[in-house]
């Protein structure tokens, strides 16, 4: 018997998530989860809302969540939609933007997942290559520019841990489309800000940032994320998500988190100073290192061993993120390596030794 699916769907190979061992005994680095716990305060806002009521549906529009998180970025909560983390946000765009065959275009590399959800939504997709030094050329900008409906941009990057400034991303917004600043890793940048570029007449009506909660807040586990955007384009992207998104418990995790700034900054401060140390370790073992402004690090090694250094690492039971990526001239890969506790980057440099040893 023939399953019936979408012709495009049948096609696609779909996004696939970094490993997620289910046994002990592991250093995870591999899929950018912050190494430290979430706030004390969020503990036990869970544990007020599990001995509340669960037994009715919570609040369609988190309106806690949103009048916490428009407090912290400076706009109204009709501003603010909160989502299943910010992947279901970046549906909810596809969704309510792009019809069949319109033009949605990304940075390559970066996150695979935006040509997935495109590929569901049946649209045409446009690599926007980026050269050596990880930048987009000026003329495929233009081109972007006049051609597509929707532009995702995540900056800081992933897997290259760089960001682009307000002048580069005003080169690629859609003149008649919606640019979406993908801002996961926004809170581990140089100058993290609190969505001023919101306020860029440039880019009036016209951008859409995304935040999650899984990456500064420590809260991958629970799945929570949110946009920011004029109150004309949140009101339209309403229409199209799901009735009850956001449960009971996870708002009021969400609410207590983005309140706690100040445990939110002391865990990034680590992370900070942990990337700048592991960046100077794996220099000195004569990896490539790649400016950061991530929870993350890119690297590469003269030797080009990537999958064996990590299939070496991952035996001593040490996961990092093998990536590679196509493109017309040339093909990249290299490891991206999460930023853990001291005591993790220590285990990770002591097994990356061995390894190296032996592929020497």
């Amino acid at each position: 018997m023939t399953i019936p699916f979408r012709t495009n769907v049948q096609q696609m190979a779909g996004y696939a998530p970094g490993e997620q061992p289910q046994d002990t005994g592991w250093v995870k680095l591999n899929t950018n989860e912050n190494p430290y716990p979430p706030s004390p305060k969020v503990v036990e806002a869970i544990q007020n809302a599990a001995t509340g009521r669960l037994n009715v549906y919570p609040d369609p529009h988190a309106s806690s969540f949103r009048k916490a998180a428009a407090k912290l970025f400076d706009v109204s909560p009709d501003w603010i939609l909160p989502a299943n983390g910010s992947d279901e946000n970046l549906t909810i765009l596809m969704r309510s933007f792009c019809d069949d065959n319109d033009v949605v275009a990304y940075p390559y590399p970066s996150y695979v997942l935006y040509e997935t959800l495109a590929q569901i939504q049946r649209c045409t997709v446009t690599r926007l290559q980026l050269n050596d030094e990880f930048q987009w050329e000026a003329s495929a900008a233009a081109a972007v520019r006049t051609s597509a409906k929707v532009v995702f941009v995540p900056n800081p990057n992933s897997p290259t841990g760089n960001r682009w400034s307000a002048d580069q991303l005003a080169e690629i917004a859609p003149d008649r489309g919606i640019l979406v600043l993908d801002e996961a890793y926004g809170d581990f940048a140089d100058e993290p800000h609190r969505g001023q570029l919101l306020q860029d007449q440039r880019f009036a009506k016209r951008m859409i940032v995304t935040r999650t909660l899984s990456k500064s807040y420590s809260l991958a586990g629970l799945r929570f994320g949110f946009s920011i955007a004029d109150p004309e384009l949140t009101t339209g992207m309403q229409k199209v998500k799901d009735s009850y998104n956001c449960d009971t418990i996870a708002i009021a995790a969400a609410t207590a988190a983005i309140e706690d700034q100040d445990w939110m900054m002391q865990n990034r401060d680590r992370i900070i100073a942990s990337r700048n140390r592991l960046a100077g370790e794996l220099a000195t073992m004569g990896f490539n290192v790649h400016p950061s402004q991530t929870n993350f690090l890119w690297t590469t090694h003269p030797t080009s061993r990537h999958r064996e250094i990590y299939e070496g690492l991952k035996a001593r039971k040490v996961l990092v993120r093998f990536m590679q990526f196509d493109g017309p001239h040339r093909n990249i890969d290299g490891l991206r390596i999460t930023i853990g506790t001291d005591d993790e980057i220590d285990r990770f440099l002591e097994a990356t030794t061995e390894v190296l040893s032996q592929t020497a």
